[in-house]
């Protein structure tokens, strides 16, 4: 039997016609949920990612503000763009496009973000709020993945859950996100030694290596659920993911494509934190 495939782009659709509901309640009180987007040099894909984000927010009404500033542009000067952000009531969510050129500290960067403007969930405030289970701003792909989960009624609670990858942006927050749903977590990683023996025992396999159709059938235990963030070029150029998609169908009950699956979630979770963001201001001045 092939496995059922777990469709991002109409999960993402779903909960962008809920915002957009959230926002034509939200203008009609006065207030338009604003993000402003900072983006630092030429790289072609941060430019994508940003259009993209722009034109979303665009769609469901929302103001967004993109600053645009060439590769010599220096770490005070951008200090500087953030604490003026920080200060404009008009904007409730705050994102600095990654990576950064070498010469900017791109951890001295996230600090500087208002944690109440935080959309990426990068702040250690916010990262600390998730980590003991409190209101935060969740980073925007692990929570995407448990959006996906609970729209296809897959629970975590009592199943294996495996996470191949570490960074602070997916890997260890999706640990922690399926560990607050009762999975039992296991972090993989370049460094671990016999990696099929974990992902074999997975009921949950969240991938984020970033390596081109690297898990193929053998990786998967039969009828897991496999959850591919990767974002690779195979040989001949064409969009792929860590996992060999083809490969599995036939092993795993439920997967994530590439392009469709977790991508497009990563974005419109960015847009439900800006509407939060803007829901809360407004709870505060009741």
């Amino acid at each position: 039997m092939s496995a059922t495939l777990i469709d991002g782009k109409a999960t993402s659709q779903k909960i962008k016609s809920q915002i957009a509901l959230r926002v034509e309640r939200l203008a009609s009180k006065g207030i338009i949920p604003g993000l402003a987007v900072v983006l630092i040099g030429d790289n072609p894909a941060s430019h994508t990612y940003v259009k993209n984000k722009k034109r979303t927010c665009e769609a469901l009404g929302m103001r967004s503000d993109l600053l645009q500033f060439p590769e010599s542009f220096g770490e005070d000067e951008l200090l500087e763009v953030i604490r003026n952000l920080n200060n404009d009531p008009e904007i409730h969510g705050i994102l600095v496009q990654l990576p950064l050129p070498g010469h900017i500290d791109e951890f001295k960067v996230i600090l500087a973000i208002d944690p109440e403007k935080d959309v990426d969930g990068f702040h250690p405030v916010s990262v600390g709020n998730m980590m003991i289970g409190r209101e935060a701003f969740l980073p925007c792909t692990p929570h995407g993945i448990m959006k996906l989960l609970e729209e296809y009624g897959i629970e975590p609670a009592g199943k294996h859950a495996v996470v191949i990858g570490r960074s602070n942006i997916v890997g260890k927050p999706a640990g922690q996100l399926l560990l607050q749903r009762d999975a039992t977590v296991t972090y993989c990683h370049s460094r671990t030694a016999g990696l099929a023996e974990y992902t074999r025992s997975a009921d949950i396999l969240v991938s984020a290596v970033g390596r081109a159709k690297f898990l193929g059938k053998d990786y998967i235990k039969p009828g897991a659920v496999v959850i591919d963030v990767g974002m690779n070029r195979d040989e001949n150029g064409k969009l792929c993911g860590d996992v060999d998609f083809e490969d599995v169908l036939e092993t795993a009950s439920y997967v994530t494509p590439v392009p469709g699956g977790v991508g497009p979630m990563t974005i419109a979770m960015l847009m439900e934190n800006t509407l939060l963001s803007a829901e809360r201001g407004l709870a505060e001045t009741k």
